[in-house]
């Protein structure tokens, strides 16, 4: 009390002695405020960060590269609330001020208050987003856009707030006024409802994840999900080119996940070699003899030399004529030979689907189509496993009396050159 007496009489001998100059009083005064205000925001700073930084620290999951993240940023937000209130309560005191000015001043710190609070409450909303992120099932269900719907109510509300005080008038009836406007707002929020909607689709049933590869050729994005947001989704695509393509597309348009592929853990190899249809013909004895070598077709030929012998004694017994007998093609050995050299890969996964196949014929030549999957999904590693598949199979056809077909080939000249030399 006493302080206080001591104090009052103190600053009553200071205007007292600037009573010459009526504005140096209230400038001091102004002056003083200011020092207070920024010794209000100096001290509190520095109370409240370095004992976040405490807290911090002991937190799990806390690295020392942290400590300028959103939980510091909340609360340095904060304290800019402080210097703003300490202006507010001052300002009264400062004489000779107009009224008008007054209230401007005080109505501009209760703003400041409301936006820094705004702030605040956006940095709080990024960290709890940061902490979710953490969670080893956080990439299967994203909440970062609905803390970005809930930043948007925020600010909204922050602004209408902003306004009312700027305006002197209550919440209240500014919101109420509002009302008519809804449906200009509507129309103004489109995207962002659609993109709230198409978020909770895609976050309910899990269609797009951070890190999924997706394809989705109408918006030239193929890669890896790298954030999904409440507008929209961004994907790295494999050149590093960066796209960003609209929440509300991901469920008005198809596009291809390859998710399931990669969970499978085996990659398809769909791809054909085109063989030349007059290379395909009976297997010779001499050929025979050499393709009995292989050790992965040994069973193979025998017990179809056995279903054949069997099947062409039963015609002989009959008395057909020779040429109804079955005997083995080149053709249908090289399938067997590739079936069981894939079963026989250490790059294919034998326990998914494993084809080899003839599709229908086309003037490119005779498909021959292998269907099969290789148990890497990684990119590099399928593609070596596929160009070792395929390498073999081509230096391995003159071996069955086969050739590929190929429009500009001049196979046909050469085989052609051999039949005349060998005549001669």
């Amino acid at each position: 009390m006493l302080d206080a007496v001591v104090a009052t009489r103190w600053l009553d001998s200071v205007q007292q002695t600037l009573e010459p100059w009526p504005w140096a009083y209230t400038l001091l005064v102004l002056a003083a405020l200011a020092l207070a205000a920024w010794l209000a925001n100096f001290v509190t700073k520095k109370i409240l960060l370095r004992g976040l930084r405490k807290l911090v620290s002991r937190l799990p999951g806390h690295s020392a590269g942290n400590e300028g993240g959103n939980n510091l940023r909340v609360i340095s937000r904060l304290s800019n609330v402080v210097p703003s209130m300490v202006i507010a309560a001052g300002i009264r005191i400062v004489p000779d001020l107009p009224p008008e000015l007054v209230a401007f001043v005080i109505g501009a710190c209760r703003a400041w208050a409301v936006l820094t609070v705004a702030l605040a409450v956006s940095h709080a909303l990024d960290a709890a987003n940061d902490l979710y992120e953490r969670r080893p099932d956080a990439r299967n269900k994203p909440i970062k856009g609905y803390l970005q719907v809930v930043k948007i109510i925020v600010f909204v509300i922050a602004g209408l707030s902003i306004v009312a005080t700027l305006l002197g008038v209550k919440l209240g009836p500014l919101v109420t006024g509002l009302g008519a406007a809804t449906a200009v707002l509507m129309l103004i929020f489109q995207d962002t409802i659609l993109s709230l909607v198409a978020s909770v689709q895609i976050s309910g049933d899990g269609r797009v994840r951070l890190g999924d590869w997706i394809e989705m050729p109408s918006q030239n994005a193929d890669g890896d999900v790298i954030d999904i947001a409440l507008h929209t989704i961004t994907v790295q695509n494999f050149d590093k080119t960066i796209t960003t393509i609209p929440t509300k597309k991901l469920v008005t348009e198809s596009f291809k996940n390859w998710r399931g592929m990669q969970e499978a853990g085996g990659r398809r190899i769909k791809r054909s070699l085109y063989l030349d249809q007059h290379s395909v013909g009976f297997v010779d004895a001499p050929m025979l003899a050499e393709l009995e070598q292989f050790a992965v077709l040994g069973d193979y030929l025998r017990g179809k030399q056995a279903e054949l012998q069997q099947y062409n004694a039963d015609l002989q017994a009959k008395g057909v004529a020779a040429v109804n007998a079955r005997r083995v093609t080149n053709l249908g050995t090289f399938r067997a030979y590739v079936e069981r050299y894939l079963q026989h890969h250490p790059g294919i996964h034998t326990e998914m689907t494993l084809l080899v196949r003839q599709l229908q014929p086309t003037t490119q030549g005779l498909p021959l189509e292998i269907y099969c999957f290789t148990r890497s999904t990684a990119w590099g590693e399928y593609e070596g496993v596929q160009s070792d598949v395929f390498d073999h199979l081509l230096a391995i056809l003159p071996t069955f009396g086969l050739r590929v077909f190929q429009e500009s080939s001049d196979a046909m000249l050469m085989a052609g050159q051999q039949r005349l030399a060998a005549a001669e």
